[in-house]
């Protein structure tokens, strides 16, 4: 059974309960916000230090071989370190590309999120 209220007092409630609500939207509003400038610094940061360590392998390629066979020293050390030093390198070669990887994969899933978040937000903003 449903009961018929004047139109008046359902005005008064939507009123009440739209004065309610705004305060806490804008609040949540506020912390996605803050979220996602802290994703996005998070991003650039890691996109900074992508680039970075781009940039120290494709130096270290260049110059790396240079370097290792200049601090080797004499002829017969040279053979003795250098097997120990190329298998050293390469390892660190390997792993400073893994990371590399990561890092591209890190900075994929934040962007997804932060657009993730954008459209959460617009779709809460459209349904209101």
């Amino acid at each position: 059974h449903f009961e018929l209220l004047p139109s008046s007092d359902l005005s008064a409630a939507q009123t009440r309960l739209l004065s309610s609500l705004i305060p806490e939207f804008n609040t949540l509003l506020a912390r996605v916000e803050t979220h996602l400038d802290r994703l996005e610094r998070r991003e650039q940061a890691l996109i900074a230090r992508c680039e970075l360590l781009e940039g120290r392998l494709s130096m270290n390629g260049e110059d790396g071989q240079a370097m290792t066979r200049s601090s080797a020293g004499g002829a017969g050390r040279k053979s003795l370190a250098g097997e120990g030093d190329g298998s050293r390198e390469a390892l660190r070669l390997k792993a400073v590309r893994a990371k590399k990887e990561r890092l591209g994969y890190a900075v994929e899933r934040l962007s997804l999120q932060a657009q993730q978040r954008e459209r959460q937000l617009r779709m809460s903003v459209a349904a209101q």
